[in-house]
């Protein structure tokens, strides 16, 4: 069945709702969603969203602070436009009914996290991704020009090449049509023809064996893209968030907030130690990748597969003023985190590379829009300042939206795709060849292409890699379309993607250290982080 849309939203997290209740006004807008629509990375986010709001508090401020933690290498014009750009975010989130916690003087709760030097983290309690989440899927569901898509699944971006062009990446003028798209419960594909296609597929994490993403982050969007022939960049910039619950079984493992050090809570190793000390002098409120690195160091030093957090010197009842839902996972799994230490370890978390996009939001793709996790702006750079990143997705929605308003009634449908074909194929003989494929690529990645990284590790990922890669292709071609197949075709991929972009880059930087090259570039810096420092 072909199906006609104004604007084509892939993604269901903040940064795919907010460009739909954007653009509705205009026209007509289907916002697909691999499952349900609250299950997205946005949900999972607890920390909060950045915004300066104290008079203490500057732009400037903000901007050094993401410009330190991109270890040289963020666009100085994007961290100025989604800094600047928050405000004016901020409220319209609250006009779509987001509640972020107030003190008792009605000004705004802010938190301060690692990396930043001021309070500026917006949040409701130790949830604000799911407030957001649900303030906006119940916005959407209001809206009478967005048709919600639940359990569809996009599987190739239309473009040419299904015209019978041959389209490679240095293909001028490529367009996006639209996309063919699984009705996972009808079992069938259906071609959405769009003038406008917005990619917000959030991260990546399933890619390795322990992260904190939600089951539908498997890079879906990324890959897409690069198969239609869009650039994709730094993807060897992947996050592993420092303080995931250590509770082995888990997955997704349970993210302990960026806050909760922000807070005060202390690093310690099994004897108790301080030990972020002996790494950084800003100890446990470092950025991300050097607490991450020094919990991966600790660990390997001791033996052990886990540190703590200690926040028993904290008043009990603020403890649990702040963190309730915190204070209730760990009170499920037998702790007690206002008497005692909470066991944590880093996870995969993260992606600061991804679909290259300008600042209008748009790709190297004619047509085809992308914002969130899923893309590379510029504004991380090496390193994701804590609590950036749903106010990236927001601003670049805006972006998109201002950018692709006035060329929609100068668009036409390409009639002339044509419907998805699967003859040849056959029902996949045994679910055991997927679910092992993808098992192998998640201990691939967590053991070659983890926290520290060498050139042998990254060459063995990649010649293990390269056999699934060609077992997957030649089962993909020959099976009938399953959300499952597709899955594992943009987790090998995505994970390819992570591997040579790693290999190419020959120095340590942010998130990326390999022991073959400890030392940075310095000539490839955009920005002197030692001077940014003295500022």
């Amino acid at each position: 069945m072909v199906k006609k849309y104004d604007f084509l939203v892939i993604g269901s997290g903040i940064a795919g709702m907010s460009f739909a209740l954007k653009v509705a006004s205009k026209g007509k807008v289907a916002l697909l969603c691999k499952t349900e629509m609250i299950e997205a990375n946005t949900n999972f986010a607890q920390g909060g969203i950045c915004c300066v709001m104290k008079e203490d508090d500057k732009f400037e401020n903000h901007i050094k602070d993401t410009l330190i933690a991109g270890d040289g290498i963020c666009d100085y014009n994007v961290v100025k436009k989604v800094v600047e750009g928050a405000p004016a975010q901020i409220k319209e989130l609250v006009k779509w009914g987001v509640d972020f916690d107030k003190n008792e003087d009605g000004k705004y709760d802010l938190h301060k996290e690692g990396g930043h030097d001021n309070f500026r983290i917006l949040h409701h309690k130790d949830n604000t991704g799911a407030e957001i989440q649900e303030s906006l899927v119940e916005t959407v569901k209001k809206h009478p020009n967005i048709d919600v898509m639940e359990h569809h699944f996009a599987i190739e971006l239309l473009t040419q090449h299904h015209l019978g062009m041959l389209v490679k990446h240095t293909t001028p003028n490529i367009d996006c049509y639209g996309a063919y798209v699984l009705d996972i419960k009808k079992n069938c594909v259906d071609t959405y023809l769009a003038k406008i296609t917005m990619v917000c597929t959030g991260g990546i994490g399933n890619i390795y064996q322990t992260t904190t993403n939600p089951p539908v982050a498997t890079g879906d969007g990324i890959s897409m893209v690069y198969r239609a022939k869009g650039l994709v960049e730094d993807m060897e910039f992947v996050q592993f968030h420092p303080t995931s619950l250590y509770h082995p079984g888990d997955r997704p493992s349970y993210l302990i907030t960026e806050a909760m050090r922000g807070y005060g809570g202390i690093l310690r190793n099994k004897k108790g130690e301080d030990f972020m000390l002996r790494y950084d002098s800003r100890g446990s409120l470092a950025p991300r990748d050097i607490v991450a690195r020094s919990i991966d160091t600790e660990m390997k030093l001791t033996g052990e597969d886990h540190v703590y957090l200690d926040v028993t010197h904290k008043d009990p009842e603020e403890t649990k003023k702040h963190f309730p839902n915190i204070y209730q996972k760990c009170l499920s799994i037998g702790i007690d985190i206002t008497k005692e230490y909470i066991p944590v370890c880093p996870a995969s978390h993260y992606l600061c590379g991804g679909i290259k996009v300008d600042e209008n939001a748009r790709t190297t793709i004619n047509h085809l829009y992308a914002a969130g996790e899923c893309t590379r702006t510029g504004l991380h750079g090496g390193n994701r300042l804590a609590s950036n990143s749903l106010l990236e997705a927001i601003v670049y929605a805006e972006a998109a939206a201002q950018h692709s308003l006035p060329l929609i009634d100068n668009i036409n449908w390409c009639d002339e795709i044509p419907e998805w074909n699967d003859e040849g194929t056959t029902l996949n003989e045994e679910m055991v060849l997927i679910t092992q494929s993808e098992k192998e690529v998640n201990q691939i990645m967590q053991a070659y292409v983890g926290i520290v990284r060498s050139n042998l590790r990254l060459k063995r990922a990649f010649d293990r890699l390269e056999l699934i890669y060609k077992e997957t292709e030649s089962l993909f071609q020959r099976s009938v379309v399953s959300k499952e197949i597709c899955e594992l075709r943009n987790i090998v991929n995505t994970a390819y993607l992570v591997i040579k972009s790693a290999m190419q880059r020959k120095e340590s930087r942010g998130l990326h250290y390999t022991i073959d090259y400890p030392k940075k570039n310095e000539h490839i810096s955009l920005y002197d982080v030692e001077e940014l420092k003295k500022l």
